[in-house]
């Protein structure tokens, strides 16, 4: 199989292999410092201020979504909202279900968000802006820099959904003035899916830990006080930690984080470049590094993704709803090449030879 989904992707041979192993008990001094280790390299790697948290949940990314939603804002708050795809549309609902007051920037499939379009809700009493900084679903990778400046004007808590584009592309969370990231394993951190990474800025602690929430498993002021001793409050994905830890170690080893984000810049470059005297469409206005969607001009989408699994091995990312025959997705995260990218983009000049697309 070659997998350029985006989640879950290809995983390295080391990371491989610490799955392969026996998982082993949890509640000890060896767990707590692996865990303190992981803490120390995803606040590195993230650029995140002084005095920020880390929480470790196991969960999908969606449930550490919830939790920030739960956790950080009341039916006192008016929160913005950036709707520019399936994920941002995601935070929407979780505010329904939550009964938090909201309001929606809707943006159109494929585009880019402008400060024009953002600054429309300058001075408006927003206490919260939520967003997705890669939306994977039309990989319109977002400006944090430019939506922090908006909300540090505004003085509204910075909420970012990372979870693409952690690794890929850059982010300073320092900088920008995120009060909360949010990450999953399966993305650039090339790990199972099961756990969801929580960075919380000093705000966002103190946000978190004065909060009164009406749920145990998504009480995150408990899991900022296991993390103290390098433990969570329920049994986690242990062998997912571990295999996350190695994937830590591994970027680190490599270079850090910006040397990450340039690798998944040029493969991301080199696919674009490979793919683009084909008969598709590129949809992003301002395009993120770990995926590009693509629209087929003569074909069905999701009939090319089935083709691609079914008769040559190889796994792209089918897209959902409105979209699902339209555009599909090639991410470019994980333990690929420009090698895979060639095995591709032949594949699919094969597909059009037999008149499939």
């Amino acid at each position: 199989m070659l997998n350029f989904t985006i989640g879950p992707v290809m995983c390295s041979e080391g990371v491989c292999a610490v799955g392969g192993e026996q998982v082993p008990y949890f509640r000890t001094p060896e767990f707590s410092n692996m865990m303190f280790e992981n803490e120390r390299l995803m606040l590195k790697f993230a650029k995140a201020p002084d005095g920020a948290k880390t929480v470790f949940m196991t969960n999908s990314s969606t449930g550490s979504m919830e939790a920030v939603i739960m956790n950080c804002f009341t039916q006192e708050d008016k929160v913005l909202v950036i709707d520019g795809g399936s994920f941002g549309h995601r935070f929407v609902e979780l505010c329904e279900i939550h009964e938090i007051p909201h309001v929606a920037l809707k943006l159109m499939c494929g585009q880019k968000l402008t400060e024009n379009e953002l600054y429309k809700y300058d001075s408006q009493g927003f206490t919260g802006l939520l967003v997705n900084i890669d939306e994977t679903s039309t990989g319109v990778l977002y400006d944090s820099e430019m939506i922090g400046d908006f909300c540090k004007r505004n003085n509204t808590f910075y909420v970012c959904d990372c979870v693409s584009s952690f690794l890929a592309d850059p982010f300073n969370m320092e900088h920008c003035g995120a009060d909360v990231m949010i990450t999953g394993s399966q993305k650039v951190l090339a790990c199972p899916p099961g756990i969801s990474i929580i960075i919380l800025a000093p705000r966002a602690v103190e946000r978190v830990q004065n909060a009164k929430i009406r749920s145990m498993y998504f009480n995150l002021s408990s899991c900022l006080q296991n993390m103290e001793r390098g433990q969570t409050p329920f049994t986690p994905a242990v062998g997912i930690l571990r295999q996350i830890n190695a994937r830590l170690k591994e970027i680190e080893a490599s270079g850090g984080a910006d040397k990450e984000i340039t690798r998944v810049a040029a493969q991301a470059e080199d696919f674009r470049r490979k793919i683009k005297d084909l008969p598709f469409a590129f949809v992003s206005e301002s395009p993120a590094n770990g995926v590009t969607p693509v629209r087929p001009m003569n074909a069905d989408a999701y009939e090319i993704f089935l083709t691609l699994k079914d008769e040559y091995g190889i796994w792209i990312c089918p897209n959902s709803g409105d979209m699902a025959h339209s555009i599909f997705r090639v991410g470019h995260i994980g333990y690929l090449s420009h090698e895979d990218n060639t095995t591709l983009v032949d594949a699919l000049k094969d597909m059009m030879k037999r008149g499939l697309i």
